[in-house]
């Protein structure tokens, strides 16, 4: 089988590219992690322009029809130009309104979801699979926080407590306060966030190829240009080897993504996880030891990309989680 983007999707990447270039998102990224969001919020008014939330939701809420390839494509580009926010909370919390309301519960969808896919209302969501955490909650309009003993309570957060930088500064994470409006509560509270949880995990993967893609191709731009020995160091076999293995790492994770989003089943957006975030794990590894020194230094527009890999590949899912996964759906109850 061969996994293809249509010439309209090819389209939609190639605009989604050129317009966050022009943004310059490195920059709004920096001043994100220095808590000035300002320049973040312009560059995701500018995806919201673009249609990116309301792919995230049904046209009865003025969204667009959900279209799960389209939005991993989007969120691929969101993580090859290091764009800050909550972008793959957003659309979980999305998913989250959108099954809410299939369930039979249509009164929260009804109140965010146009929001939502304007661009108007920034939503994060903390749930069982974040520890409790929000990404960005000083900075959303709406925290949605479901909790509960079984997961099965759905609140807007009065606010949030103190907020801290992960791995990644542009990261920012804070626990929810406690209480809140009561919005939904029961077993379809629990059956939704489950599909929220898996649609942000199917985003992070996404997320987690582009951030990849940036790293080699950064790297490879560096070792055609760095010269040792009167030679490019990009020459070197090793380097090649390095270079290779990457790209072999990655060019395998963009079908399983792609695979995932179409068939959105558990064991499918598991495999598509565990592969991209490991795939870009190798690809920072050998992005710090191939540039060397410089590698390490905050001014380098690499280290946005660099201290992504890793909280990405936890997010949404440990590696260890998706491959528990995608075991259980291998083997059959009670073998």
């Amino acid at each position: 089988m061969r996994f293809q983007p249509t010439v309209e999707q090819r389209d939609f990447v190639r605009s989604l590219n050129a317009m966050l270039t022009a943004a310059d998102s490195p920059s709004a990224a920096r001043a994100w992690a220095a808590g000035e969001p300002g320049q973040g919020r312009a560059v995701r008014a500018r995806l919201a322009v673009a249609g990116v939330f309301a792919l995230a939701v049904p046209e009865a809420y003025e969204g667009v029809g959900v279209h799960p390839v389209e939005v991993a494509l989007a969120c691929e580009e969101v993580g090859r130009h290091a764009v800050p926010g909550p972008v793959v909370e957003t659309v979980a919390a999305a998913e989250l309104l959108t099954r809410l309301a299939e369930l039979g519960d249509d009164a929260p969808a009804k109140r965010l979801l146009p929001g939502i896919a304007s661009g108007e209302v920034t939503a994060t969501l903390a749930a069982p699979e974040t520890g409790g955490y929000a990404l960005d909650a000083d900075v959303a309009d709406v925290v949605l926080v479901v909790g509960g003993e079984r997961g099965d309570e759905l609140r807007v957060a009065p606010g949030h407590g103190p907020v801290r930088a992960s791995a990644d500064p542009v990261r920012r994470l804070a626990r929810p306060a406690p209480g809140g409006e009561l919005l939904a509560a029961g077993d379809r509270v629990a059956r939704a966030g489950r599909c929220a949880a898996e649609r942000a995990a199917l985003a992070t993967a996404a997320q987690s190829l582009g951030v990849g893609c940036a790293l080699l191709d950064r790297t490879v731009a560096y070792v055609r240009q760095r010269h040792q020995f009167g030679v490019p160091v990009g020459s070197f076999q090793a380097v090649k080897h390095r270079l290779a293995d990457a790209l072999l790492g990655l060019e395998f994770a963009r079908p399983l993504v792609w695979g995932a989003a179409l068939t959105l089943r558990t064991a499918d957006v598991a495999a598509a996880k565990v592969a991209a975030g490991e795939a870009a794990y190798v690809a920072a590894r050998t992005a710090l030891q191939l540039h060397g020194a410089i590698g390490y230094t905050d001014e380098l527009d690499l280290a946005l990309w660099l201290r992504k890999a890793r909280p990405l590949r936890d997010a949404w899912g440990t590696p260890a989680w998706c491959r528990q996964q995608v075991l259980r759906a291998a083997v059959p109850a009670g073998d």
